[in-house]
């Protein structure tokens, strides 16, 4: 992600984190694959590095895929530099495509405040700063339940301390290719950085065992 980021990652390139999942990924896929109604629906979620939350959600029954990018700004097409560097105005997201015969908008919600500490205001674990801020990007449609959940979610941690929102759908705008997919191609550099950043404790000691991955 950032310079510093990526130099922390490196530092861990030799960790074993995440080999496993990959091992039971190619049996997952052809469930999926066989239960799949052709239908496709996207969501939009900003939750700190889209590395972690194109991960998490990838991870889904029913999710089809998560692209790595941009939402929230006012700049046409922004990079990653431009982003990180500030004053466009976007967040790190992730468009999320599913199949809503095999999973639900609101099930997507309800997981994603799971993977994220809403209670920061500025940025997510060690990612610091407006463009690792957190939203739920809701169309119209989608607002209800988006809501929803949030209430339920606040109702779990308190409404003081809760400062993730839903926000309007705004434009979403993939990232760079290298960015995609990262923690499936670069698992051992995606797992120490993960550790380093201290997801996994700061998730438990938000959500108890209700934490995401």
């Amino acid at each position: 992600m950032t310079s510093t980021r990526l130099m922390i990652a490196a530092l861990f390139a030799a960790a074993a984190c995440g080999q496993g999942e990959a091992v039971s990924r190619p049996a997952a896929a052809a469930v999926a694959a066989a239960q799949d109604s052709g239908r496709r629906e996207t969501a939009v979620f900003a939750g700190g590095c889209f590395w972690s939350v194109e991960a998490n959600f990838e991870a889904m029954p029913g999710v089809v895929s998560a692209v790595s990018g941009f939402a929230g700004g006012r700049t046409n097409n922004p990079t990653y530099d431009q982003v990180v560097r500030g004053g466009t105005g976007h967040l790190e997201a992730v468009q999320v495509t599913y199949d809503p015969a095999r999973i639900s908008y609101r099930q997507l919600v309800d997981r994603f405040w799971r993977t994220i500490d809403p209670t920061d205001a500025a940025g997510q674990f060690c990612d610091r700063g407006a463009p690792y801020g957190t939203a739920v990007f809701a169309t119209t449609a989608q607002a209800p339940a988006a809501n929803a959940s949030r209430a339920a979610a606040v109702a779990v941690i308190g409404s003081a301390r809760f400062v993730t929102p839903v926000r309007a759908a705004a434009r979403f705008w993939p990232a760079e290719s290298y960015h995609q997919d990262f923690a499936r191609r670069n698992p051992a550099r995606y797992g120490g950085y993960s550790r380093f950043c201290g997801r996994g404790a700061r998730l438990r000691a938000v959500w108890g065992a209700q934490a995401g991955a």
